[in-house]
């Protein structure tokens, strides 16, 4: 009787490490990665001046400059 109780509390242990692991490698992965509509915030917060923030004149201004 004292054999199964030791393979399910060992069972259980392995299930809780499991679940905390992918708990963990969940949670980096979202820290790490930037929603879809956030993208020009975070390009503008790494590149001051990079987007224009609702000035279309200054995008004009720039593709004329390249052609």
């Amino acid at each position: 009787m004292d054999k199964p109780n030791k393979n399910r509390s060992i069972f259980i242990v392995v299930t809780v490490l499991f679940i905390a692991l992918f708990a963990y490698i969940s949670y980096d992965m979202s820290s790490r990665t930037t929603a879809p509509w956030n993208k020009p915030k975070q390009l503008n917060r790494a590149l001051p001046g990079a987007t224009p923030d609702s000035d279309s004149l200054l995008l004009d201004s720039l593709l004329q400059e390249v052609k």
